[in-house]
Parts: structure tokens; C-alpha cells; sequence
């Protein structure tokens, strides 16, 4: 797992490429290296900036040379030692054990079909200095980032947004859509950048960039095509799929640990773990018990502690007690974007102490349940097609009303069930893809417009029919799958997998996700909906597979969330803050925000009326992330 970064047709390549790798020294910071090329009308530069995983002596380091290909190449690929058993019998001779090697040998054999060939996380710059072509490349589901923007008849690129600000901040300006949209999702999805002209190369895609200044697009894996032909066929065998890919996932030379947070994901992922490996050990997170009051949120540290203990895991406990106005900026510069979900901050306090203790290498259950249907938004969306069954005059003359007049707190004492009723009113009525939409983003078009300048109104629009589009760009007949595959294409990459690289990688850290793999996707969508969901039980394939290794308790357990207690954040750490950086803030004050609309939901929240603590702490970063990027010469466009 490392950084990238580079230039192409670049007259300024070198200074940029340098200013760029400095900027992202923390992913890699076991090695350092620039790579220059200038012949004919060619001219590239390639910066890396390495954390050693897999072959860890001096000959592994990049940017990678051999006979006319340059690789610059962050993630890992863990089957690399079978496509390297099958090119060392085609005559290819290797230098290294490293699977770098093995990825420029692959695309020198098979070109961009070796991207079909390749199971693993990645992002890749491959230089080809006969054709004086640059390659770009990124792995199916998006796990590791790449950015690019198109510059000079050229491209610049990196790992991180920051590494492409830091180096041409000045001629950047912000997008207003995409800050829209992070109103609306509280992060942005794949399609959206935050700064105007910089893309994101999309999942499951490569590009070509020639000295011609023209250049080509491909997609060489598409989810959509692989549910529906996962759903046609008969369904994987769960068990085999999991357990083969924790152990392709294992695949390091450095020790692996694991989070564990006491639920069915990452206790499989950590049991599974350590049956291959002893070794083994987890990390899990705890909360101060004032916070947990008011967030109403239950202790998930004792199941933890209960898996640990019945399979002999050594569990290292953090608890997550931050000074918060100190770290919201340092977690808003880290995000790179304005992604307003604070369970980065756990991923992030979590790798720090793993990595204090010497650890490099992580496993985590994410993705499950965007593959098998686990988070309450599909079980609610469910239920609220079977709600719209019953009279009108009961769900709207009775129902609805009793609902929105519910406190979301009572004497400093959150009511989990509440908030749970009066965000399900809030779209149980409506069609599917407009339930869905609304079961998790922050408001519906109205309060979001309502928010915003009426100039940028017309944007509101445009995000909510790019959400149908996409929902709707299905042949699936199964709701349940309809749903993990719009999670699979917004909500993973937008969200979890671009915080969870982020967040670790400040840290220096790796976190692989066995459940984000190609395979499990496929098998995945191989199951009905019908046995994802059934009655109230969500994710029931995966439990009942899970039964081969866990006891039911930790299987069957209620649903618990990866988040932070942002209800006791906002009302106390972060009071001042919300009065005197948000109410009096850039964006409020550039009539961006309506200052009126604003301070509604603030006394809303703190009258506990309504639960808006995530829509406040998410304006708070993007207030936060917008005077950061002015202080680096990004215009502000409101």
C-alpha cells in the first residue's frame, strides 16, 4: 500500500510531481522515489512513496523499471504468486518477490486484459516509454483512489486530492454541485469531485494518455453486469466464497491484525483470520458512558470482548474520547473532501494505536452489508413497502402525525426508537427508489433547496435525477438487490472505501476489505433478495453461513452502527464552534447557506426536537474544508 502521483506533458512535471509526493509522504513513508523520463516529444515524471508489504527489501521499491515499462503502483494484489507461477513458465524471468513485478510483467503479456486477471485493491500509473503512452488503471469495487486532472494536453494525477491542490491550488476552483451534493449524502459520490476539472477515474476502469494529447477510456468490470449475471445463475456457496477470500487476503509479509467490533462482519472476518494465522490479534473501539447516554447507543465492546475471549483473539481496546474541535480539522484535511461521516474519526484513532504498536496491515468487514443487505435502511425500505399497505387515513391521519410530534430526547437521554420512528415517516410513503434515497441522505429536495441559495437550487434537481438514473440502470427484478446494487455503485466507494483510505492511510496503515472482492460480489448477487431480508432478519444468507464459525449470539445480535456520539459532540465539545464557525462562518456569510435555515436546525437539534446532529456536524466540515482550501489559493465559487 503506498501514494502516487505524476506528471505527463508537463513542463513544470518535476516541480509538481515533487510537491505532490510530499504532500502524501504519509501513505508510504518506508521509501521515497522520483522517476524521470524525457525522450523525443515525451515527457513524464513518476513519484511513489512506499509502505512495505510484500517484499520488503530495496529491490521492491518504485517507480518500478524493467525493459520499457515504468509502474507506479499502489495496493496490493493477492494472487499475485499464481499469475506469476503462470508467467514464469511463458519464459518471463523475475528480480524481485514482490507482486509490483508481477503487475508490469502482466501488462507487458496481456496489456489492460490483465485487469480482468488481477485480484486485489489497486491504483496504477504504467508508463510505456516505446509508445510514450501513460496508463492509468484502478481496481473493480474502488478501493484505492485516483485522481487525475487534464492539464497542459497532459494529465497530473495522485492518490490524494490534497497532493494535486498543494501543487496547483491557484488554478483549482471549488464546484458548487459537488458541495451540494456532499449537503445532500454527506459525502460525494463517484462521478462528483469537490474542486472543478479534477476527476476521479472511475471503478473498474482504465484510461490512456497520449503525446498527441488524445487519450481513451475503458471499463473492463462492470457490477451491473456481473448481478445480473450472478442473479441468473444458481446461488454461490457462501461459506467457500468467504472463507477463500479472508485467506487471499491474508496474503502479506508483515504481520495482519484485524477490527473487531463484536458484530457478525468483523467477527467473521477476525475468526476466520485467526484459524489461518495464530498470530492474529483485533483492535475495537469504546466510547466515555456520558456519550453513550445521550447517543443512546449500545456497548458493542461486549460482544467484542466475547469473541475475543472464546477464540483466544488478544483484543486491544481504544476508547474514543477525542478533544473534537482539535480534531475536526485535522479529520476534514485527511478526508481530502467534504465527507461528513465521523466514523472516519474511529478509523483513524484505531489506526494510529495499531500502528503505534507496529502494525501495518488491517482487515475489516466492510462491504457486507452493502453486498447482503444489512444496514436498516434496506430492512426499512422493505418494511415501508409493506407500511404503504395499510389505509391511508391510518399511516397519514394517525400514524404520521403521532410520529413527527416525538421528542428525540427526554432529561439528556437519547431515544433510539424515536429517532428510528421519524426518520422512517419520513419516506415510508413514498416509491422505491425515492424511499431508498431518502432512507439515508440528509434531506429531501425542498429542505435541501431550502438550505441553499436560490442561484444554486437548480443543482438540487439535477442530484436527485442522477440518483434515479442510477438506481433505476438495473434489469434486476429483486428490491432487495436493486438496493445493494445502488450501494454497491454510490454509497461503498463514495463513502465507506474512499474514508476508509483515507482515514488509515494518515496513519500510515493498510486496511484490506475481504468482502470487497470481485468474487464475493458475484456471489453475492447470486443470492435472491428474498433470503437476504426475510421477515425482520437482515443479512440471513450471510448469517447462515456464518453459522459454520460463530455462535448465534454474535450472529443474531441487533444491528449496531460504525459511528461516533455526534448528539453529545454538537450540544457540548463543538458548541462554540457551531455558534461561531458555522452560524458566522464562509459559507453562510457568501449566502451559499441561509443563515435563517441554518440556525433552525441548530435549535431544532438542541431543543431536541429533532435529530439533526449529522446534517450540523456535516455542514461544520464542509465550512471547515471550504476556508481550508482558500488558505491553499482555491477559489471559492458560490
Amino acid at each position: 500500500m503506498c501514494g502516487i502521483a505524476g506528471c505527463y506533458q508537463q513542463h513544470d512535471g518535476m516541480a509538481l510531481a515533487e510537491a505532490m509526493s510530499d504532500r502524501i509522504a504519509h501513505r508510504g513513508p518506508d521509501a521515497t522515489a522520483t522517476y524521470r523520463f524525457q525522450e523525443d516529444d515525451v515527457f513524464a515524471v513518476l513519484a511513489h512513496r512506499r509502505l512495505s508489504i510484500i517484499d520488503l527489501s530495496s529491490s521492491a521499491d518504485q517507480p518500478f523499471s524493467k525493459r520499457g515499462l515504468t509502474l507506479c503502483y499502489n495496493g496490493e494484489l493477492y494472487n499475485y504468486k499464481e499469475l506469476r507461477a503462470e508467467l514464469a513458465k511463458s519464459g518471463v524471468s523475475f528480480r524481485t518477490s514482490s507482486d509490483t513485478e508481477v503487475v508490469l510483467e502482466a501488462w507487458r503479456r496481456w496489456g489492460p486484459d490483465a485487469l480482468t486477471r488481477f485480484r486485489g485493491m489497486f491504483a496504477f500509473a504504467m508508463l510505456d516509454e516505446e509508445s510514450g503512452s501513460l496508463f492509468l488503471a484502478r481496481d473493480p469495487l474502488g478501493i484505492k483512489p485516483l485522481f487525475f486532472l487534464r492539464r497542459q494536453g497532459g494529465v497530473v494525477f495522485a492518490s490524494e486530492l490534497k497532493a494535486l491542490v498543494a501543487a496547483v491550488g491557484p488554478e483549482l476552483r471549488t464546484e458548487p454541485g459537488a458541495l451540494v451534493s456532499s449537503m445532500l449524502y454527506y459525502w460525494l459520490p463517484e462521478q462528483r469531485c469537490s474542486i472543478d476539472g479534477v476527476e476521479k477515474l472511475p471503478p473498474g476502469s482504465w484510461a490512456e494518455f497520449r503525446p498527441d494529447g488524445s487519450s481513451r477510456h475503458d471499463t473492463y468490470w462492470r457490477v451491473t453486469e456481473v448481478a445480473t449475471e450472478a442473479a441468473a445463475g444458481p446461488p454461490a456457496d457462501l461459506r467457500q466464497v468467504i472463507e477463500e477470500s479472508v485467506a487471499a487476503h491474508m496474503v502479506a509479509d508483515v504481520p495482519v491484525s484485524t477490527f473487531l467490533s463484536g458484530g457478525l462482519d468483523s467477527s467473521l472476518v477476525t475468526v476466520l483470520a485467526k484459524q489461518m494465522d495464530p498470530s492474529v490479534d483485533s483492535y475495537t473501539i469504546t466510547f466515555r458512558s456520558e456519550d453513550q447516554k445521550l447517543e443512546a447507543m449500545p456497548d458493542d465492546a461486549i460482544y467484542a470482548r466475547k469473541v475475543a475471549q472464546q477464540f483466544g483473539i488478544d483484543l486491544h481496546e481504544i476508547e474514543i474520547a477525542p478533544d473534537v474541535v482539535d480534531l475536526l480539522p485535522r479529520i476534514v484535511d485527511i478526508l481530502d473532501e467534504p465527507i461528513g461521516d465521523p466514523a472516519a474519526i474511529n478509523t483513524l484513532l484505531m489506526c494510529d494505536t495499531a500502528r503505534d504498536a507496529g502494525v501495518k496491515v488491517l482487515l475489516s468487514g466492510m462491504g457486507a452489508d452493502e453486498l447482503f443487505g444489512g444496514y436498516r435502511k434496506h430492512l426499512a425500505c422493505v418494511m415501508g413497502a409493506q407500511y404503504q399497505q395499510l389505509p391511508g387515513v391510518l399511516r397519514n391521519g394517525l400514524i404520521g402525525p403521532t410520529v413527527r410530534r416525538l421528542p428525540v430526547t427526554v432529561r439528556g437521554r437519547g431515544l433510539r426508537y424515536a429517532r428510528w420512528a421519524k426518520r422512517f415517516e419520513t419516506f415510508s410513503n413514498l416509491p422505491e427508489e425515492e424511499a431508498f434515497r431518502r432512507s439515508y441522505t440528509m434531506y429531501d429536495g425542498d429542505q435541501l433547496a431550502g438550505l441553499l441559495s436560490p442561484d444554486l437550487e437548480p443543482y438540487v434537481g439535477k442530484l436527485l435525477a442522477e440518483h434515479s438514473d442510477l438506481y433505476h440502470d438495473t434489469t434486476l427484478d429483486d428490491h432487495v438487490n436493486r438496493m445493494c446494487l445502488a450501494d454497491s455503485r454510490m454509497f461503498l466507494p463514495g463513502l465507506n472505501l474512499a474514508y476508509t483510505d483515507r482515514a488509515s492511510m494518515a496513519a500510515s496503515t493498510e486496511v484490506r476489505t475481504p468482502f470487497v472482492d470481485p468474487i464475493v460480489a458475484r456471489a453475492a448477487f447470486s443470492i435472491p433478495g428474498s433470503d437476504k431480508i426475510h421477515r425482520r432478519v437482515s443479512k440471513l444468507a450471510l448469517k447462515k453461513a456464518a453459522e459454520a464459525w460463530l455462535p448465534k449470539e454474535i450472529i443474531y445480535r441487533p444491528k449496531a452502527s460504525f459511528s461516533a456520539p455526534l448528539r453529545a459532540w454538537i450540544r457540548n465539545d463543538l458548541r462554540e464552534l457551531v455558534d461561531d464557525t458555522l452560524l458566522r462562518g464562509e459559507l453562510v456569510g457568501s449566502g451559499f447557506l441561509q443563515q435563517a435555515a441554518v440556525q433552525r436546525l441548530v435549535d431544532d437539534e438542541r431543543a431536541g426536537r429533532e435529530d439533526y446532529s449529522k446534517q450540523i456536524w456535516q455542514l461544520l466540515t464542509l465550512e471547515t474544508w471550504t476556508r481550508n482550501m482558500r488558505s491553499l489559493g482555491v477559489t471559492i465559487t458560490s
